[in-house]
């Protein structure tokens, strides 16, 4: 991958604090679970070991895929960018959806830190590409599949 990958220092200080306990916690415990379960004897029947390694696969794979975000990201701390009012990454959105008036709050996020239930949307979602480089006021349009779908920013904030 030649391009770095977009973060919010808040989205990167999650992903270490998940390292850690990967690293700390998690991998001590599970490697502990494998030599108790060797310690049972006959490892082919021992459904704890084969647990105890599956589950050690996964720790090293989400520990490594963890260090590959982290190692390929641009970090963006959204609090030191200058106010300027305008859709940029790492936002927090206030919006109006024109037809309805139903409000809601998004927060533009990287790939790897979008979560819809939060609140927070990846960078390249249709909606986030309609709202980037706008201000309080505008109107982005925003195509969905039910149609196009015009909201009103109310508010960008910087937190």
């Amino acid at each position: 991958m030649t391009g770095k990958i977009p973060l919010t220092a808040h989205g990167a200080e999650l992903l270490r604090v998940e390292l850690r306990e990967l690293k700390n916690v998690a991998r001590p415990r599970v490697i502990e679970a494998i030599a108790e379960a060797r310690a049972h004897g006959d490892l082919k029947e021992n459904a704890e070991y084969h647990a105890a390694r599956e589950q050690q696969s996964f720790i090293e794979g989400r520990i490594g895929s963890i260090n590959g975000t982290l190692g390929n990201a641009q970090i963006i701390d959204i609090t030191a960018m200058p106010q300027t009012g305008r859709v940029i990454f790492g936002a927090t959105v206030g919006l109006a959806e024109e037809e309805t008036g139903e409000e809601v709050t998004y927060r533009i996020v990287g790939e790897d830190e979008a979560d819809i239930s939060k609140g927070m949307i990846s960078v390249t979602s249709p909606i986030a590409r309609a709202l980037i480089g706008k201000q309080e006021g505008d109107i982005a349009e925003v195509q969905a599949p039910g149609g196009i779908r015009e909201f009103e920013i109310l508010d960008v904030k910087y937190i």
